[in-house]
This record gives structure tokens, C-alpha cells and sequence, in this order.
């Protein structure tokens, strides 16, 4: 497979990856595509085609969707590619994508996180990996 073919290939996984995403935290917050789609201030079939992978939605779009998900537009950004992966993995996208925290309750817990991990590895010997 060519090089052109794979970025292609590439290009379509990060929009069913951020369709697939989008449709399970539509779910997890009980709203219907209709309503999402209302929430959004996009129409109801370009909602559907992000969520089944065939379009690829832009990054204001995508901040028009986490608002109406109310969850982290950064989520969405980096499931969508936009953004790298802030240092945390799981538990950061895990506390940006609950729909039950406010934002300064992620950023707290967050900061929580964060300072743990610091503590943690400054107390580790230089020579010891660190467990994921």
C-alpha cells in the first residue's frame, strides 16, 4: 500500500475513531441524535454522518459538539487528532470526557493528578521505569 493510501486510510480511522467516540458519549449522556444535533447547531444527517465515520468534522464543530455534550472540546480534539494527548493518558481523557464535572472540577482534579504523578517520580530512582 502506497504512502497516499495509508495517510487515506489513516484520515478515515480518526473519523470513525471520533464518530464511534461522539456516538458513545451521546449515549452515556441520554440524548438522542435529533437532540445533539439541536444542541450543536448542526443538522441531524451531518451529525449521523460524523458519527458513522464519513465525514470528518472541523475543530469548531467539534466545540459545538463537547458543548452540547458538555463535555471537553480538548476530548474531542484529541480523539479527532487535533490535539496530542496531554501527559496522563486514560485518567485525563477518563476526567475530561465525565459529563458530571464542571470545568474547574476537571481542572482540580486534574491538577490533583498531576501532582501526584510529580511526587511519584521524583521519589523514584533515576533508573526505574514508571508503571502504566
Amino acid at each position: 500500500m502506497g504512502r497516499v493510501e495509508q495517510a487515506g486510510k489513516a484520515v478515515a480511522e480518526l473519523g470513525q475513531n471520533i464518530g464511534d467516540y461522539i456516538r458513545q458519549q451521546r449515549r452515556h449522556a441520554q440524548i438522542s441524535l435529533r437532540q445533539l444535533a439541536r444542541l450543536a447547531g448542526v443538522s441531524n444527517p451531518y451529525l449521523s454522518q460524523i458519527e458513522r465515520g464519513l465525514r470528518r468534522p472541523s475543530a469548531e464543530i467539534l466545540q459545538q459538539i463537547a458543548k452540547g455534550l458538555r463535555i471537553s472540546a480538548e476530548a474531542l480534539y484529541v480523539r479527532a487528532g487535533i490535539l496530542e494527548q496531554r501527559e496522563g493518558g486514560p485518567v485525563v481523557d477518563a476526567v475530561l470526557a465525565d459529563p458530571e464535572l464542571t470545568e474547574r472540577q476537571k481542572q482540580v482534579l486534574l491538577d490533583v493528578y498531576q501532582s501526584f504523578r510529580r511526587e511519584n517520580a521524583a521519589a523514584r530512582p533515576a533508573d526505574q521505569e514508571p508503571e502504566e
